[in-house]
């Protein structure tokens, strides 16, 4: 008989190894270190099979950047049963007791990296962002069709650049949905690691900073610059951070690995073909765990009234139909009258955020109207100037 239970935190680095196993990875010398604090700070679910770990989660409490607020967050990571144990519905039962805590803990909204996205779905997660994957061409001078804002760049040392870049971090989680708030260590272990696992042969951090904006940056004897994190207050002040990190000595390529489906360099540059667009790929997973208070929560851009009703197979009391008033003073109660879209949990995840099209999926039959114009109406009301965007791996 499977038993979920806790996971307790002397076993953080047992649950590394889980996942090297699972994800068939080799568990190198250092990675215990590097990784285990993200797991110790995470709730740690377990699913036992007698004595035998058979299969592991971890959610890391969070806040998330929503439109208009920031909500309490499960960070999922960690994830996986042993192939030994596959279709016992472990997983299912470890999710199941994830959302029932985070519930209880009054975090409204889940959210994770998937690595098979088709099983997320089922558990009432929708794709909420996607990203692209840039690359510079820096063999010769970026030409910019914005002009750069001329104040002085500064490198800072990664100690002190949580203090130096941090408020210019939460500044940006105001005005684009979709990242997380970092404390101390998450900037230290997360985004300043001496290592980085996904870039090896790469140099330590380095940033750089404007006083609109900073950069975090690695090089590598191959004359790569690659990109970890870029925020910027103005166009100008992007511009800037961009002709720098393509202007570095000896080199002659930068690659953003990770960059906002509307960021603005592919449209800056004044040789369309010296930045490529390499990839376009979906990012961030979000689960409603408690749909009302989800979408009380967020701001809206127009006022208007629907009645939604939400499929939502793993959490019944998210299912029935809701009356959602947006604008100033939303509010979110239950009705009986008849919909003006139905939709399931896991769409309506994908267009909370405001980065995933309502009328997009109407199109495609997986939301439907009762009255028409609805999915364009709830578009409107969703809509937010800046693209969502998450630039924290967990």
């Amino acid at each position: 008989m499977i038993e979920i239970r806790e996971i307790p935190e002397a076993d953080a680095d047992r649950m590394i190894d889980f996942a090297g196993l699972v994800f068939h990875e080799r568990v190198e010398e250092g990675d215990h270190e590097r990784e285990a604090w993200l797991v110790r700070r995470a709730e740690r679910i377990g699913a036992y099979d007698g004595r035998v770990l058979a299969g592991q989660l971890a959610a890391v409490p969070m806040r998330l950047a929503v439109p208009g607020a920031f909500l309490g967050c499960s960070a999922v990571t960690y994830v996986g049963v042993l192939p030994t144990h596959r279709r016992r519905g472990i997983l299912t039962a470890m999710i199941d007791r994830m959302h029932a805590d985070a519930v209880a803990a009054g975090r409204p909204v889940a959210a994770l990296w998937a690595s098979q996205g088709a099983i997320y779905g089922r558990y009432g997660f929708g794709l909420a962002t996607r990203a692209l994957s840039l690359e510079i061409d820096s063999s010769r001078p970026l030409g910019l069709r914005t002009v750069p804002d001329e104040r002085p760049l500064r490198l800072v040392d990664t100690a002190s650049a949580p203090e130096v870049v941090g408020p210019m971090h939460a500044r940006m989680l105001s005005a684009r949905p979709g990242g997380l708030v970092r404390d101390r260590e998450w900037w230290a272990r997360s985004i300043l690691p001496s290592t980085e696992r996904e870039a090896p042969g790469f140099t330590e951090p380095r940033v750089v900073v404007h006083p609109a904006g900073y950069a975090v940056y690695r090089t590598h004897e191959d004359e790569t610059v690659r990109v970890a994190d870029l925020v910027a207050e103005t166009p100008a002040a992007e511009a800037a951070l961009w002709r720098f990190l393509a202007s570095i000595d000896l080199t002659r390529r930068v690659q953003a690995p990770n960059r906002p489906v509307d960021d603005l360099l592919p449209h800056m540059a004044a040789d369309p073909d010296q930045v490529t667009v390499k990839g376009d790929y979906g990012a961030l997973w979000l689960r409603l765990v408690d749909v009302p208070a989800a979408l009380r929560a967020r701001s809206w851009a127009a006022e208007d009234a629907f009645v939604l009703e939400v499929h939502d197979g793993r959490l019944p009391a998210n299912g029935g139909r809701w009356r959602l008033t947006t604008g100033a003073a939303p509010s979110c109660e239950r009705t009986d009258e008849p919909p003006d879209l139905t939709l399931s949990a896991s769409d309506l995840a994908a267009v909370y955020l405001g980065g995933t099209r309502a009328v997009t999926l109407a199109r495609v039959g997986a939301v439907a109207e009762g009255a028409p114009g609805a999915a364009a109406r709830l578009d409107a009301a969703l809509a937010v100037p800046l693209a969502p965007y998450m630039n924290d791996d967990f």
